[in-house]
């Protein structure tokens, strides 16, 4: 009894595999605002109202893909960040920024997904939010790591965040414990700064403009790591600014992939259960 439930559970996991896969499809091609559960049951073969036992309307399907994407980026970046010591606070920063960018890059329509348009009438739920929190659980980490070890330097000059936005910096501090209002404004900055760099080079803003892409994104989270006040990390020719030796530990062996999903391309943009998502 108990096996003939786990072969259906185990067949049933499978079509719902079948089923996003098919869905990120039709995302690349028709956008969010187009997704149809019939066109997607049509081409699997199944009959209408089959679909509608495993996805009760497009909004569920459409979060189905959100965490999917979340997850996808989210694991991207914790393996990224895992494979360097933890006192490299600079490279790890920068490992992760480059698995955003990275991530981005091959999976264009599921990152349009998370981060463009909002999906018109579509409201992301509450069980998006953990899945979101996954790469910036990473970057928290980091801060707080370097605040605690001593290792923050600000830039001089900056000005001081207001006393008023101490309510938003607690709620954001849950991912970064320890770390004072003037380090989470910074990285906040930087955080917001990676994806709208990211953003501008996949919604081609920087077409005609920036074409060397690989070096200006490295100088720019170079320069956001200074911001947030991490280490002075060798510049893309091996230069160190003068005054601020910085020698990276050695790099550990990265760990194994966990057991993975395939991924493809969805489309159109999901921001988190505040906002509407498309």
């Amino acid at each position: 009894m108990n096996a003939g439930r786990t072969a259906r559970e185990r067949v049933r996991q499978e079509l719902i595999r079948e089923i996003i896969d098919v869905a990120r499809r039709h995302l690349a091609t028709h956008g969010a605002a187009g997704l149809s559960l019939r066109a997607v049951a049509r081409e699997l073969g199944m009959v209408s109202s089959a679909i509608y036992r495993y996805f009760p309307s497009r909004d569920d399907l459409l979060t189905a893909l959100i965490i999917d994407g979340y997850d996808a980026i989210g694991e991207a970046v914790e393996l990224a960040e895992a494979a360097l010591p933890r006192d490299d606070f600079t490279g790890r920063w920068l490992r992760v920024c480059r698995a955003v960018r990275e991530w981005a890059l091959a999976h264009p329509h599921e990152y349009a997904l998370l981060y463009g348009s909002p999906v018109p009438g579509y409201r992301a739920p509450g069980d998006t939010i953990e899945p979101a929190s996954r790469s910036l659980r990473v970057f928290g980490r980091i801060v707080a790591d370097a605040h605690a070890a001593g290792r923050l330097s600000p830039p001089p000059t900056l000005p001081e965040p207001p006393a008023t936005l101490s309510a938003d910096f607690d709620r954001v501090r849950s991912f970064m414990p320890g770390v004072p209002d003037d380090v989470v404004a910074r990285a906040g900055i930087a955080w917001t700064d990676l994806f709208g760099m990211v953003s501008f080079e996949l919604f081609g803003q920087f077409t005609n403009v920036i074409e060397r892409r690989d070096e200006f994104f490295e100088h720019t989270m170079a320069c956001l790591a200074r911001l947030i006040g991490l280490p002075a990390q060798p510049g893309a020719h091996g230069r160190v600014p003068p005054g601020e030796p910085y020698e990276a530990p050695a790099e550990r062996p990265s760990r194994g992939r966990r057991g993975g999903r395939s991924r493809g391309p969805a489309s159109s943009g999901a921001t988190g259960p505040e906002s509407r998502s498309g």
